[in-house]
């Protein structure tokens, strides 16, 4: 079997790979727990991540020490039954998994139909006189036929996970529903004792409970659905053609058809009309429209021509066109999606660390609770407070059964300990923050904002400041070039200045930046020829060198000049300083220490560049501007966008990024980075929050927190809004599940029993439960009502 696995050479050290696990069996944070903690003790594995919520498991580990297969068989005999996930040809890596649950849930529908009929019998029996639907040894039968049938399962997978050292919800809805049944059958085989015989609280709390579990399970697929769906969109099969396209060959070799997989780059590929476009591409005949809302959430028809790009998912509308394969596999974009999105949905927020930590004790202490509760009630509280076993107590909202004929001490405490038993709840701890991840990130997705885990959620609620790149973030990363002024003649005679451009050009051959892209499209437009180039040098943030005809060419900025010998005289500096304050980008050209003249040129501001701007500061943000540009320039483009001359960073290398980030962060203020480009990685990953444009480089991509799959700088607005939407839901979870049993343990244990005599019948306290779960899984499927900004900008 072949698995999911990626495997990363790290010079000397020992090859890690990373595996996805698929593991069934866990009920609760404590079984997230128990299932980290086995698989981090083999030999091995480094880091193990497991995600309640997806039933999903992320490890690294070394593969010359242990292999997937016995990291499956570890978990499996643990009783936690599991498989690696995998990659054959052609298959659906979630299909395994979905076919699971869609067995757990019918199971679980077919047991809770019987419950609910066996719930139907007991209340009728207690309507009046009804023969034998009124005899206590009826009632001894629905509890006992409700143990075997449909708890069965539960009273199994609770016993497996004490005996495991790793007890779980089921273990303690097991303890509190068998103890139940046992007192009521001593009370039934030795009725001179005097207690009470309870068999109706079995049956109620074992159907509330496969209520809760039902619900909450259709809760928690209908959560994960996201991700399946992105799943969902890659396409099955490929038409791949001859990779010569001349008609005559084409009709002598028709199409063949392989699974996507197999496709490799560079082969050619036939598309029709409404058919998904199989990988990453340029189209390379024929024109057509494709619908990009898998990428860009957005489902407006793109008009593509030869030499455009396609991305593997998009469905392709109007026309057959014929396509070559440039990424494949997972290199594909819509695989670096589904694999950013299933990481965030395993990346765990800090603050919930904690509730990982008090679940993996919780039944422990809850085990503890209800044993200390029954020895206090036992020997002292009935002792302090008799009027607790006087007739008249309730239970829940209805009198104690048999109340009037006398209370035992020993009855009372067992159902209290009982209660204590069952309305604890980690399963409600372990699955607040990631059923709120799951829908938070894959509603995301959706829109094209490429979140990628809790821990960067929980950052960005607490930023406070953003900063923004220039060239390709603010500005369209296009610039055109407006000014060719040579020094000869000050532009004046067009030859000059074409000869400027030709050697201007041909040394920013060599690099890659917008600019340098600028002056070269400047050259072709102008149908000059380049000349031949050699010994090209890059310098980011200050220019580019290199040797054209035999003579050393330098193009950058004042500083780049002075380390090549050319002076400015007063009159270049000036005329630099008027270009660079009507907001135009230049550079200085020189040759062997002469100066041959500038270039200039104007990039675009964004046209949502000033409506983001004013939407984070609506949101409380203080907005910044970095940029390696001249003061003047970057001035400009900062008073357009409203802000102070403190918020704007200018001649700034991309070291100095990383460093002015660094000084903001000294200062206590937390930082979100807003880039596109290599330049920008150090600053990405320097930043408490990295955000890339999906347009930028894949090292800029690899670097940031919160990937922008759409050319849309107000996603930037959007990711913040997303991400501080999804946290409350993970805050407001967590609070409620540490609220309910922080209230409901002591509730339960009989607090309110000697001050207003109620207390909690096991039956209530299993359906209050399975309330917990279903709540914080409802809570966080609320976050699909989230609402996206509008493009329109708020009053400055």
């Amino acid at each position: 079997m072949q698995v999911s696995s990626k495997t990363t050479i790290v010079s000397a050290e020992p090859a890690i790979a990373s595996i996805t696990l698929d593991v069934g069996g866990m009920k609760c944070a404590g079984c997230v727990k128990a299932v980290e903690r086995q698989l981090t003790q083999q030999p091995g594995v480094l880091a193990a991540r497991v995600n309640l919520a997806t039933e999903v498991a992320a490890v690294e580990y070394e593969p010359e020490n242990i292999a997937p297969a016995q990291l499956a068989e570890k978990l499996t005999a643990a009783g936690f039954p599991t498989e690696a996930r995998s990659l054959q040809s052609g298959e659906d890596p979630f299909r395994k998994q979905r076919d699971r649950q869609r067995q757990e849930i019918r199971q679980q529908i077919w047991r809770l139909a019987i419950a609910a009929i066996l719930i139907l019998l007991s209340g009728v029996g207690h309507l009046g006189n009804l023969g034998i639907l009124s005899q206590i040894e009826f009632h001894w039968a629905l509890a006992t036929i409700a143990l075997l049938v449909p708890a069965r399962s539960i009273l199994i997978d609770g016993w497996r996970g004490l005996w495991h050292g790793a007890p779980n919800m089921n273990t303690l809805v097991g303890l509190g529903s068998v103890s139940a049944y046992l007192a009521s059958c001593v009370a039934l085989l030795f009725p001179e004792l005097g207690w009470e015989c309870f068999f109706d609280e079995p049956v109620m709390l074992l159907g509330f409970i496969l209520l809760g579990r039902t619900l909450e399970q259709l809760a928690r697929q209908r959560a994960a659905a996201s991700l399946q769906a992105l799943v969902a969109l890659k396409p099955a099969t490929a038409h791949v053609l001859p990779n010569s396209l001349e008609e005559d060959n084409a009709a002598h070799h028709p199409p063949i058809d392989i699974p996507c997989d197999r496709v490799k780059v560079g082969e050619h590929l036939q598309v029709l009309p409404g058919e998904k476009i199989p990988v990453d591409g340029e189209l390379v005949t024929g024109t057509t429209t494709v619908d990009e809302s898998m990428l860009t959430g957005e489902a407006i028809a793109i008009a593509k021509q030869p030499g455009d790009t396609l991305t593997g998912g998009t469905l392709n509308q109007s026309g057959a066109i014929a396509m070559r394969a440039t990424r494949t596999g997972s290199d594909t974009t819509l695989a670096h999606i589904i694999a950013l999105v299933e990481e965030a949905q395993t990346r765990k927020a800090p603050v919930q660390q904690l509730a990982d930590t008090v679940a993996g004790y919780f039944t422990y202490g809850v085990i503890t609770i209800a044993t200390l509760t029954f020895l206090f009630w036992y020997f002292a509280g009935t002792q302090i407070w008799p009027q607790v076993l006087l007739p008249g107590m309730h239970l829940g909202a209805t009198p104690l059964h048999g109340m009037a004929q006398g209370n035992s001490p020993i009855l009372l405490s067992l159902k209290l300990a009982i209660a204590v038993l069952v309305i604890a709840c980690p399963c409600s701890l372990g699955l607040a923050t990631p059923t709120a991840l799951l829908v938070g990130t894959g509603l995301g997705a959706q829109k094209g904002l490429l979140i990628r885990g809790g821990d960067i959620l929980e950052r960005v609620a607490q930023l406070d400041t953003v900063i923004f790149d220039k060239t390709g973030t603010l500005t369209t990363g296009h610039p055109q070039v407006t000014d060719c002024i040579s020094a000869v003649d000050s532009g004046v005679d067009s030859g000059s200045d074409s000869s400027l451009l030709q050697i201007a050009a041909t040394v920013e051959t060599g690099a890659k930046h917008p600019l340098a892209e600028a002056i070269v499209r400047a050259a072709q437009e102008s149908g000059v020829e380049l000349l031949a180039g050699e010994a090209f040098h890059t310098a980011p943030g200050l220019g580019v060198s290199a040797v054209v005809d035999g003579a050393m060419v330098a193009i950058g900025t004042e500083k780049w000049m002075a380390q090549h010998g050319v002076t400015l005289s007063p009159d270049w500096i000036s005329r630099g300083m008027d270009l660079a304050q009507s907001g135009k980008t230049l550079v200085y050209v020189a040759r062997e220490k002469e100066l041959l003249g500038l270039i200039a040129a104007r990039d675009r501001l964004r046209e949502d560049a000033k409506a983001t701007v004013n939407h984070c500061r609506e949101m409380g943000l203080r907005v910044m501007l970095v940029t390696g540009d001249r003061a003047d320039v970057a001035r400009a483009i900062g008073e357009s966008l409203g802000l102070s001359e403190a918020d704007v960073f200018s001649q700034v290398l991309p070291a100095g990024k990383a460093e002015a980030i660094a000084q903001l962060q000294a200062r206590g203020q937390r930082v979100a980075m807003v880039g596109d480009g290599i330049n920008d990685a150090p600053a990405l990953a320097q930043a408490n929050v990295g955000m890339s444009l999906h347009g930028g480089t894949d090292v800029a991509v690899e670097t940031a927190g919160i990937v922008l799959m759409r050319d849309s700088l107000m996603d930037v607005v959007q990711a913040i809004a997303l991400s501080r939407a999804t946290f409350r839901k993970i805050r407001q979870n967590l609070f409620w599940a540490f609220a309910y049993n922080t209230l409901g343990i002591p509730v339960a244990a009989g607090l309110l029993l000697p001050v207003w005599g109620v207390i909690l019948n096991p039956a209530a306290a299993g359906a209050l439960m399975a309330f917990s779960s279903v709540s914080v899984v409802t809570n966080s499927l609320l976050l699909r009502r989230h609402r996206f900004a509008s493009l329109k900008s708020p009053a400055p």
